[in-house]
């Protein structure tokens, strides 16, 4: 490229400071070699989730025990993380965790209501009713779960399916 293929203009009335002033964008583009970009190979199809392998038998009735076993110790905190993990490891795990997250749930309510109902004496009584349940029908689900058995437990409002 010699100086008559690049354009200077003066910076300035009387300076003797010039600025470059090219017409290509780039003028010196084709005096350098650029090797050319990586090729990349080909990616498979993406999916959002990935797709998980569903459990094993002994392993879904291992987390159902536990989640209706965490039920008495997390209130509804241990079914929801149950739940929300392993809803799609299987049917049989679905289902108990399910069951365990709505009972936890519709005993959470019921606490609730007992709470209010202890400023009128009543409430006492049924917030024990309500711990004892937790308690009792927890450790029956877990019984029902570790035997492979399907289980529903009673007085369950169902907010999950």
């Amino acid at each position: 490229m010699t100086r008559d293929d690049v354009a200077f203009e003066r910076i300035g009335y009387a300076s003797r400071v010039t600025k470059f002033v090219a017409s290509d964008p780039w003028p010196y583009a084709d005096d350098m070699t650029m090797p050319p970009p990586p090729q990349q190979p080909p990616q498979p199809p993406y999916s959002a989730y990935a797709l998980v392998p569903p459990m094993r038998p002994e392993d879904e009735k291992m987390w159902a025990t536990l989640t209706h076993l965490s039920g008495i110790f997390t209130n509804w905190i241990g079914p929801l993380v149950a739940y929300l993990v392993l809803r799609d490891r299987g049917p049989f795990v679905r289902a108990h965790t399910a069951a365990a997250l709505n009972f936890q749930l519709t005993m959470l309510i019921a606490a609730f209501v007992s709470g209010i109902l202890s400023f009128f004496g009543i409430g006492i009584l049924l917030l024990i009713a309500v711990g004892v349940l937790v308690i009792v029908i927890g450790i029956i689900g877990a019984v029902k779960a570790n035997q492979g058995q399907w289980y529903t437990p009673p007085l369950t409002i169902r907010f999950v399916s």
